[in-house]
């Protein structure tokens, strides 16, 4: 399987437990590995050929600055279905890091792959 990678995508969205997490929006940094057939794209050169990956990504930053998390792997779940509605995508892999979110840490980060079934 061929793969596209979205690499570090940043944004700031509201993320977390605690009070001032639930009203201050945080930065996260997303990294995205989809699954895809892309030996017709490499053939033809044509972009109905293979995944709209600007797309997806317009999709992403909507969804995700405009969510109410309390959680990382909820949003990573989100994002993942979000890429998943491409037809073209077999398997998707979402990490996200969160950065500060623990002292003496550069950051936190959870990582799920999902796959169509």
């Amino acid at each position: 399987m061929d793969r596209i990678h979205i690499r570090d995508l940043a944004l700031r969205c509201i993320i977390g437990l605690y009070p001032e997490e639930r009203t201050n929006k945080q930065d996260v940094l997303i990294n995205i590995t989809l699954e895809t057939d892309l030996r017709a794209a490499g053939n033809s050169d044509a972009l109905e050929n293979t995944v709209d990956y600007k797309t997806i990504k317009l999709g992403i930053l909507d969804f995700a600055e405009n969510s109410r998390f309390k959680l990382i792997e909820s949003l990573a779940e989100g994002i993942a279905a979000i890429c998943l509605k491409e037809q073209r995508i077999q398997s998707v892999t979402v990490t996200i890091d969160k950065p500060g979110a623990l002292r003496f840490c550069r950051s936190v980060a959870v990582e799920i792959t999902r796959n169509r079934t």
